[in-house]
């Protein structure tokens, strides 16, 4: 017995985690960071509500559907196959982690509901063909507008990057939902930028108590710096509050893009 089981772990060392999954996407996709237009966290200044399609992840709280949301904007945004990718429904699954909890056929059927939920926000479209399913990016708005590269040249196409050792190197995995929204948040804003909680509801669309403790598992985990500042208050005792102020750590940041070595004129 004791070597059946000894056989039996050693088969599954050799089956692909959902980490593997994700990082062999990103490695198809062949890019250092993932851009994702910041109107998905919030809309631009002047917009009758300021809350993004981030928000519906929040309050209905969908960490499942929010990931891999993000994976699939890192699958499709080259724009190798037209904004589009196509996997077995077991691979979607696994790509969600939901192969851990659940049997097989009921994980094949909870990918499928996670991407209708996500074609119900208008991010995706999505079809399947006996076990394959096929998802189309739309643009992360929430519009249900075609998907086009975001390029940064107009308030519209502004975008926040996320380097693909954020999956590669299991941080993903770390942050609960309101970890991984706060996340996004701070990667929204140039660095060293404050995030009051008592405008997220305003701004956000979620919870003041949300807000902090996203803040709260980023900084415990490092993956973002904070520092304290002294706030001008006419009206407090000593004549200021304590504020603070954010940006992502090293290890959060998007990856600069290696320079190709210069090639050498041929000698002769």
């Amino acid at each position: 017995m004791k070597t059946t089981a000894k056989a039996e772990q050693d088969m599954q060392k050799d089956e692909a985690s959902g980490r593997d999954t994700r990082a062999a996407i990103l490695t198809r996709a062949i890019r250092a960071n993932v851009p994702l237009r910041k109107t998905f966290v919030q809309a631009n200044k002047g917009a009758e509500t300021r809350p993004g399609p981030l928000r519906d992840f929040v309050t209905g709280r969908d960490l499942r559907g929010l990931r891999a949301y993000l994976m699939i904007v890192a699958a499709c945004s080259s724009g190798d196959k037209g904004w589009t990718t196509k996997h077995d429904s077991a691979v979607w699954a696994r790509l969600m982690d939901i192969d851990k909890t659940a049997s097989d056929q009921s994980a094949r059927t909870g990918a499928w509901r996670a991407l209708r939920r996500l074609e119900a926000r208008n991010l995706i479209e999505c079809s399947r063909k006996g076990t394959a399913i096929k998802v189309m990016l739309l643009r992360e708005d929430g519009t249900g507008k075609a998907y086009d590269r975001p390029k940064g040249d107009n308030e519209e196409n502004r975008f926040l990057q996320i380097p693909t050792t954020f999956w590669t190197q299991g941080r993903d995995e770390k942050l609960s939902l309101p970890g991984l929204a706060l996340f996004l948040v701070v990667a929204r804003e140039k660095h060293w930028a404050t995030f009051p909680a008592e405008w997220a509801p305003q701004w956000y669309g979620w919870s003041p108590d949300t807000h902090e403790r996203g803040l709260k598992q980023l900084v415990e985990l490092e993956f973002v710096q904070t520092r304290a500042f002294k706030k001008k208050a006419p009206l407090a005792p000593l004549g200021f509050t304590i504020a603070h102020q954010y940006q992502r750590a090293l290890i959060t940041r998007p990856r600069k893009p290696q320079k190709k070595p210069a090639v050498l004129p041929t000698p002769g």
